[in-house]
């Protein structure tokens, strides 16, 4: 089941497709909300806070960006659950591809539109 939240209230977090003013701890409680909604919406399935944190950074992320990963520059051009379902970015350079977690993904300053929500998700990870 593709879990998509339902559109957020006029002022509430996520109202807006970039969400880069409003307080990291705002988005986490928006991270979380959604997925308690999507375990209501599923029936009562089991949806993990990975695939919610998932969702919303694929679909608030503003794609393609470069940035440098190991001194090496690289587009990041999607984001995708691989088969662990982890949350990986898919990074180019040239004609190479290579999945990278979006724990480990560093990003460039400025960062894009949307990637508070790889912060909200690395805070609930324990990684931030």
């Amino acid at each position: 089941m593709n879990c998509r939240p339902p559109d957020p209230e006029p002022g509430e977090c996520g109202a807006s497709r970039h969400t880069n003013d409003a307080p990291l701890n705002l988005i986490v409680g928006s991270l979380k909300r959604t997925a308690a909604r999507c375990r209501v919406l599923d029936g009562g399935e089991t949806i993990t806070l990975r695939a919610t944190g998932f969702t919303m950074i694929a679909d608030n992320l503003a794609v393609p960006f470069d940035t440098m990963v190991l001194r090496v520059p690289v587009t990041v051009e999607r984001i995708e659950l691989n088969r662990s379902e982890q949350i990986v970015a898919v990074c180019r350079r040239g004609r190479e591809r290579q999945s990278l977690p979006i724990l480990d993904l560093p990003l460039p300053a400025p960062p894009p539109d949307g990637a508070e929500w790889i912060e909200a998700y690395r805070q609930w990870c324990g990684e931030g």
